[in-house]
């Protein structure tokens, strides 16, 4: 076999094909033998369709193909009228009716250095998202919502790595923080479905969560009583923020539209619930945070530990 022939049984192996010598390509040329070159083609090309047109299928049928190797698969959840349950975020034993009576007009009046450094710090941030957002109340909800939903994460956070090094319990606070981040999170997720953001109220909102949750981190590394009373005064600035949106949805100058599928599924509303209904049913939210961080500051400031006292569990 000389070189040429050599060459091309090294590069037939190489690209996953046979070898054909010379000899029998010349004695196979013409119609025979484009044959089996044309029906190696076809049979490629046919293989290629076929596999396009699965892909096709599964993409119409499925938005995300799913291998069913690991056995994960989605429950079936149905409301109880039978229709499927939409939301993959929450499920119905996590839904609630809030409790509406709560006294709004609570505030814990600052006593100590470390009461009025908080409350003033609350203030100063409200009057500079005052002068951004002006009457802009549902944009000013929703950067309320992504700053609110940060202390709860970062609490919790904190007092879960504080149990795994001290190898004690938390008294049931980890689970509490971590209902109010998610409980404020539901609060955003509800706003961005009235309001849609611009890109430069995005890019505030980044700017903000980075600085804040570093801040609020450090914070309450330092002194989670100081952290807490000042989540505890934001709540404050929170419900009276939400009364004022209220009153402009109550003096028309904000229509009074239908309520979000999400909010009437998580908050248990009326089909026909309204705006009103939403803001109304936040607010509440928002005083119970504002009781829960003041009594967990309450509870440091007396020289205690969150675990020593008994943690909200499903106080929204």
């Amino acid at each position: 076999m000389n070189r040429v022939a050599l060459r091309s049984v090294i590069g037939g192996l190489r690209n996953g094909g046979s070898y054909i010598s010379p000899a029998v390509a010349s004695r196979n040329d013409g119609v025979l033998g484009a044959f089996p070159w044309r029906r190696m083609m076809m049979s490629t090309s046919a293989q290629t369709t076929t596999s396009d047109e699965e892909e096709k299928k599964k993409k119409v049928n499925d938005s995300v193909v799913v291998s069913n190797y690991w056995g994960i698969t989605r429950p079936k959840i149905t409301r109880e009228d039978g229709t499927e349950w939409p939301w993959n975020c929450f499920k119905p034993w996590e839904t609630y009716q809030a409790d509406t009576s709560i006294d709004l007009t609570k505030h814990h009046v600052p006593k100590t250095f470390q009461d009025k450094v908080a409350f003033r710090t609350v203030k100063f941030l409200r009057v500079l998202s005052d002068l951004y957002f002006k009457e802009r109340h549902g944009c000013h909800a929703m950067m309320l919502e992504t700053v609110a939903a940060v202390p709860g994460m970062v609490g919790g956070m904190v007092l879960h790595l504080k149990s795994l090094r001290k190898f004690e319990h938390s008294g049931g606070w980890i689970k509490a923080l971590l209902e109010e981040a998610e409980n404020e999170r539901m609060h955003l997720m509800t706003v961005v479905e009235l309001v849609k953001p611009v890109w430069h109220e995005r890019l505030l909102v980044l700017a903000a969560q980075g600085v804040f949750f570093n801040a609020f981190f450090v914070l309450y590394l330092l002194s989670p009583r100081v952290a807490h009373r000042a989540v505890g005064y934001l709540e404050e600035e929170a419900v009276f923020s939400y009364t004022e949106y209220l009153k402009a949805i109550e003096n028309g100058k904000i229509e009074n539209v239908q309520a979000p599928a999400i909010a009437i599924d998580y908050w248990r509303l009326p089909k026909d619930a309204t705006l009103h209904d939403v803001i109304t049913v936040i607010r509440a939210d928002e005083a119970h945070h504002r009781d829960v961080n003041h009594f967990a500051s309450d509870i440091q400031f007396q020289g205690k530990e969150l675990r020593d006292a008994p943690a909200p569990i499903g106080y929204h």
